[in-house]
């Protein structure tokens, strides 16, 4: 009776690990190149694709999981809508804030398509902007106003330089005359 009650024990947490692994739990170490980065596992921590390059020149990439917590955010693989939409790469990385500095990347995740429709990528840069001491909704209200600006430019004529605001009169001594020979 011991033995069927034992043998029940173990076929129930069996079932159970197999029902949490085919219910979509993800592990960072599990994913595949082409899909760990701007992965979120199911601790919550976010994934990143690591480069080693092997003593005979082999390129190996791995996936880990990171100490950076994506905030209310788990099992979550990015769509490659949002990866295009957002201006990133599949085989970014690393995580890091230097492409905030690149004006085309900032252009695409403060584009609507990224910002309003790709909450992991923009809880990822905005925490990335904040460690680095910039509140990304106001990045992206520069960046939004610079392209106004630049529309403005492109729309106008620009055949005529505006000129001064008020009439400017000129003082000073008369020019040198030239010499006489």
């Amino acid at each position: 009776m011991a033995s069927n009650l034992c043998n029940l024990v173990l076929l129930a947490l069996a079932v159970a690990f197999c029902v949490q692994g085919a219910l979509g739990e993800i592990a960072c170490e599990n994913l595949d190149h082409g899909s760990c980065a701007f992965a979120v596992s199911s601790t919550g921590k976010r994934c990143v694709l690591e480069k080693q390059v092997r003593r005979s020149g082999e390129e190996a990439y791995t996936c880990r999981s990171s100490e950076i917590e994506a905030d209310n955010l788990k099992d979550h693989i990015e769509a490659d809508g949002c990866i295009a939409a957002c201006g990133l790469d599949r085989n970014t990385l690393g995580v890091s804030s230097d492409s905030l500095l690149e004006p085309r990347f900032t252009q695409k995740l403060c584009s609507s398509g990224c910002y309003e429709n790709c909450p992991n990528i923009v809880d990822l840069y905005f925490s990335l902007a904040a460690g680095e001491g910039v509140f990304l909704p106001k990045l992206c209200e520069t960046q939004r106003g610079i392209a106004r600006r630049g529309m403005a430019e492109i729309r106008s004529s620009g055949d005529v330089a505006p000129g001064p605001v008020h009439s400017v009169q000129f003082t000073g001594v008369a020019p040198a005359q030239p010499p006489y020979y």
